[in-house]
Parts: C-alpha cells; sequence; structure tokens
C-alpha cells in the first residue's frame, strides 16, 4: 500500500465516531431547539413566556412547557430546506473538487513547514540581494519555482544560487520554469535548447529591453545566419583549447559510447593543438577539420612554432610520427570529435563572409553587460552542432565571470541566467560540476535541465553527477521519472513521519485494543514515480523538502502579452499584394518606357529583424 494511501484510508476509528454521535444528539440537537424556541418567540412572543434555563428552554416543546405553534414549525421547514439546500450544495462541491484533488497534496503536511524553507522566501531573497549588492528589481527577487502547497507561500532561488532540474517529458517544465525564468531575469540571459518553443515563448518579451542573438545553425528555429560568432576567440591559451576540445569530444560521442582510453585521450590532445594553432594564426576555425584530415600536412606545427607554443607544436609532431595505424587511429578520433566543423550549414554562423561582411560578430565581453539574450539551439544525433552550443555557452560565461572579477564584491551587479535546457543532449559542458558553486558566488546563475538521472551519468559519470546535484542550491524534481535508484534516493532525501496503527481484537465476551508506533515514508518511490503535472519537489540547501504548485506562464502579469505574442505568430499578417498593372491608353507617339520593379512582401524570415546591430 502507497504510504499516500495508508496515511488518508484510516479515518475515524468505531469508538471515535460513536463519540462524536453522542456529542451531537447531547448537545447539537439541544442547542438547535434552544436556538428555534428563542427565535420563535421573538418573532411571535408566547404570552406566557419561555424558561430561562437551556435545559427547559430546549426541551419545553416534548414536554410540554412550550406546545409546537404554526411559527416553530415554519422554522423547522425553513432550517430544512436550507440545510437540504447546503448538503446538496456541499455534494456538488465535493464532485467538482474531486476532479480536482491531487492525492500527493496530502504528502505536503508532512514535508517542509515555512520555517524550514525561510531562505527561499520573498522576504529573505531580497534581504540576500541587498546584502550582496546584487540589483534585482521588486517583480523579479530570484528565480520563482513555485508554490508551497502548505500554506500557498511562493519560493525563490536568489540570484546567488545554482539550480538543478530533474524533469520527465510533458511535465511542464518549459512553461513553468525556464520560459518564466527566462522572462523574468533581470540581466543577460544564455538558453539553450533542441527544440523553438522556449525561443518563440520568451523572445519578443526580452526583446523589449535587449538584443536577442538566435545561433541555429541547424535551422531549429529557421533562423538565418545574420550574425557570426568565432569560436576561436575564445582559445587564448593551451588550457582553453583543451577545454574546448573535452568539449567537443562530448557533445560528438553517441549517448551511452564508450570511448578508448588512449585513443580518446589523444585525439583530444591533437584536437587542443590544432583549435590552438588556428586561433593564434587567426585562422577560420574550419581549418582545423582540414588539417585534421591531412595528417601529414606540418602547417599547424609550425605555426605553433612561430607563435611560441613549443610543447604543443612537439605533441603533433610526434603524433604525427605514429605508426602509420596508430596515427590514423588519433587522427580519426580527433576528426570524429570535430565532424561538425564539415557541416556546410554550419560554417556562415562560425565564419566571417570575407574580409568586408556586413553582418554584426557576437563578441560575449558586450553581450554581458546588458539585458541581451542569447538562444543557442542544436539538434542531437548525426551532424550536430551540440559542440559549438556548448562552446559559445561556456565562452559567454567564462566572459561574464571575468567581468563579475572586476566588480565591487567579485560579483556582477546585474546576475547574468544560464538556463541549460536539454544539457545532456546540446550542451555537454564537461566541466560543469566543478564551476557550480563557483559561478553562484559571482552572480551568473545556471539552471541545468535534465530528463533523467541517467542523463547527467552520460555526460558527467556517476561522481560528476552526484557533484552537479549536491553543489547545486536549489534541486526540484517534476515527475514522469521511472529509474528506480533515483526515486529512492529521493525518497529518502524527501524523509520520513511515524504513525500510529491500532488494532482491535474481540472474543466472545472481551475486547482488546493495541496501540504500534510505526514509520512509513513521506512519498514512495511509486508516489514519486506518478508524480502529477503541476507539482514539484523542491530540496534547497539547510532546508527539508517542500512540496510545491508550479505556476505556469498562463498564471503570471505578463501572461496577455506572451498570448498576444503568440497569436501574431501563428496568424501573420497577408502578404501585400502588388499593385495592378493599368494599361496606359494608346496615342499616336510612342514614349520610351521604363520598366518598374515590383516588390513582393512577406519574404524571409520574419523573425531576422529581431537581431540588432
Amino acid at each position: 500500500m502507497s504510504s499516500l494511501d495508508r496515511k488518508h484510508k484510516a479515518g475515524l476509528g468505531g469508538e471515535a465516531a460513536l463519540l462524536v454521535v453522542l456529542i451531537v444528539a447531547l448537545v447539537g440537537v439541544p442547542g438547535a431547539l434552544y436556538g428555534l424556541n428563542t427565535l420563535g418567540h421573538q418573532l411571535a412572543p408566547r404570552p406566557e413566556g419561555i424558561p430561562t434555563g437551556f435545559w427547559p428552554r430546549s426541551l419545553g416543546n416534548f414536554t410540554g412547557i412550550m406546545p409546537w405553534r404554526s411559527t416553530e414549525i415554519t422554522l423547522v421547514i425553513i432550517a430544512g430546506v436550507v440545510l437540504l439546500a447546503l448538503f446538496v450544495l456541499y455534494i456538488v462541491m465535493s464532485i467538482r473538487k474531486g476532479r480536482k484533488i491531487v492525492k500527493h497534496d496530502r504528502a505536503a503536511v508532512k514535508m517542509a513547514s515555512l520555517k524550514d524553507v525561510a531562505p527561499f522566501t520573498e522576504k529573505q531573497v531580497k534581504a540576500k540581494a541587498a546584502r550582496f549588492g546584487i540589483e534585482a528589481s521588486d517583480t523579479t527577487p530570484g528565480v520563482m519555482i513555485g508554490r508551497m502547497v502548505r500554506g500557498g507561500n511562493t519560493l525563490y532561488a536568489s540570484w546567488e544560487d545554482t539550480l538543478l532540474h530533474i524533469w520527465g517529458t510533458r511535465t511542464g517544465k518549459t512553461t513553468t520554469q525556464a520560459a518564466p525564468s527566462i522572462i523574468e531575469a533581470p540581466g543577460p540571459v544564455i538558453a539553450t535548447s533542441n527544440k523553438r518553443d522556449l525561443t518563440d515563448l520568451t523572445r519578443n518579451i526580452r526583446a523589449e529591453n535587449g538584443d536577442v542573438w538566435i545561433f541555429d545553425p541547424q535551422s531549429v528555429a529557421n533562423e538565418t545566419p545574420t550574425w557570426w560568432w568565432n569560436p576561436l576567440s575564445y582559445v587564448t591559451d593551451a588550457e582553453r583549447a583543451m577545454e574546448m576540445a573535452n568539449n567537443f569530444a562530448l557533445g560528438s560521442r553517441s549517448v551511452g559510447a564508450k570511448a578508448d582510453a588512449y585513443f580518446d585521450n589523444a585525439g583530444k590532445d591533437l584536437l587542443a593543438g590544432y583549435l590552438l594553432a588556428a586561433a593564434v594564426s587567426g585562422r577560420p576555425i574550419s581549418q582545423v577539420h582540414s588539417w585534421l584530415s591531412h595528417a601529414e600536412e606540418t602547417e599547424a606545427s609550425v605555426l605553433l612554432l612561430e607563435a611560441g607554443w613549443l610543447k604543443e607544436a612537439d605533441s603533433i609532431g610526434a603524433t604525427m610520427a605514429l605508426p602509420d595505424k596508430q596515427r590514423e587511429g588519433v587522427y580519426g578520433t580527433a576528426r570524429q570529435m570535430a565532424t561538425c566543423l564539415k557541416n556546410e550549414k554550419i560554417a556562415p554562423w562560425v565564419n566571417p563572409a570575407g574580409p568586408d561582411d556586413p553582418r554584426p560578430q557576437f563578441i560575449p565581453e558586450d553581450f554581458i553587460k546588458g539585458k541581451h539574450t542569447l538562444y543557442a539551439l542544436s539538434k542531437e544525433g548525426a551532424g550536430t552542432a551540440g559542440p559549438l552550443v556548448t562552446s559559445l555557452t561556456v565562452a559567454t560565461a567564462t566572459a561574464a565571470e571575468e567581468y563579475a572579477a572586476t566588480q565591487p564584491g567579485g560579483r556582477l551587479a546585474v546576475p547574468m541566467l544560464c538556463v541549460l535546457d536539454e544539457a545532456a543532449n546540446v550542451c555537454r559542458w564537461g566541466n560543469l560540476p566543478n564551476l557550480y558553486s563557483h559561478y553562484g558566488s559571482r552572480g551568473i546563475v545556471i539552471s541545468t535541465f535534465l530528463q533523467s538521472w541517467s542523463q547527467g551519468v552520460d555526460v558527467w559519470d556517476e561522481s560528476g553527477m552526484k557533484k552537479l546535484f549536491s553543489t547545486a542550491n536549489v534541486f526540484t524534481y517534476g515527475g514522469n521519472v521511472k529509474e528506480e535508484g533515483f526515486l529512492k534516493m529521493l525518497s529518502e532525501l524527501v524523509g520520513q513521519y511515524r504513525y500510529t496503527s491500532v488494532s482491535t481484537s474481540r472474543q466472545k465476551d472481551s475486547r482488546s485494543t493495541s496501540r504500534q508506533d510505526s514509520t512509513d515514508d513521506i512519498l514512495s518511490v511509486a508516489d514519486l514515480a506518478a508524480m502529477p503535472k503541476g507539482r514539484a519537489i523542491m530540496l534547497g540547501s539547510g532546508s527539508r523538502a517542500v512540496l510545491l504548485r508550479t505556476v505556469p506562464i498562463s498564471d503570471r502579469p505578463y501572461a496577455a502579452k506572451i498570448a498576444a505574442f503568440e497569436a501574431a505568430r501563428s496568424n501573420p499578417p497577408a502578404p501585400t499584394p502588388a499593385p495592378a498593372l493599368v494599361p496606359e491608353p494608346v496615342v499616336e507617339q510612342v514614349e520610351e518606357s521604363v520598366a518598374q520593379p515590383v516588390t513582393t512582401a512577406g519574404g524571409g524570415n520574419r523573425w531576422s529583424s529581431m537581431v540588432k546591430d
């Protein structure tokens, strides 16, 4: 039996029910008769008066002291009709309420109280922001998580917290968590995703206060490359080159694929060397794949030597000197890691279109200083641009980190939000678990979304996923996950409650009652697997687990504005027809005519104008 069923199947025991009936019979009925006779006397006074005592007045209709009159009978009928109407109303409301009852809400009383989660209330979140000098408006004291089922208070993650969310499919994570946090963020935002819904919900309202940049090399949102970004601008030394190579390796690897210990490390080292060579020589990143495709080409090694990177040049030379089969294994591994660089659709997004390219270049150092928004979109599978999405995210977050170091207190005055939706699919950031706690102290709020615990293990392995879970200041679970190990761990963290079970045994002439104290999970594995949409569990640092009602966009202050944007997107204005050509009257003198071009409205990508120079 589910712990929720056990707690609430037991109603009043037989003895308790009998006690209630006795109280109603001995006190409730006489009290009602007392009021009836008092009101009847007020409406139609009895010539002989009425008794002053409680019991004589209550029972006078039956003892003959106060005979029944039409006044009292009418009042009894009216009271009966009112009670019947209230009873019918109660039944109707119960039926309606029964349809909306969320079984899991019963557990809320056994979970955290408002005092337990005080650090996440609006008052304390605002106080924390003020204490650290973070500029946060009254409307956005932090990242709203939801409202407590127990009491209805709204809980927030502060602008120095980092968040981890595990929500299965179709649980409302986009409309209740990811999209609202983007809209309400007071500063710059980075958002990654493999679908366009997050972008469509938030881009228009974010564009009201800043520039919108959409990195969409795989046409997830049908964007055109109206701007470009140089990934190698991030590669300023060998350490960053290796970090980018590691992210390329993670992003290009199939889910569940096991890497060869030797070739994987050697391939990453080779790719890092070529990335550094392209960066120090001012070559485009597409040159890296060309070098990897020609193992005999020594240009990269020469460029590194000329730039003073002797060890990196030697490393490439050593790989080129390996036996043919071994060398091809290393180069093949590195090419697989950099396979996205040969995708022709990706090239315009990461390379300038010649020396006079009129398109604006994305500069992370400029982006982080305004209320701008960057959407980095990619698909999974063959040809994925995930490694570049990760690299763009890392470069922007690093720019924010370096800028924060120059600010008072070492943190951003206006925090930056990083919403890593579908992180395990399109933004496999290898070093993320190590940076979680550090970024929070810099005013960089990272909010990572996964569909399951195993997704995180595929990217960061078990120890990395545990580190990510432990260092996140706020963890939420939104349901639809069926991994027993994860759910068992979560059930233990939610905790247990104590209850008393009563059993009665009857014999011929006697009855005995026994009581036993027991404990049970507040939410069992089965309860957590069946978590309904609209509910979420939150685990905050130093706080007990709390059950929350989620707040979708439709219940936020800007709901009407979002609906209007959605309606406009779904029903774009009809193209303006070209003016009709009216034939000129025929005249004797033929004048030289000049053909006028006809412009047809409605062509191109209607969103491209959202990107500002």
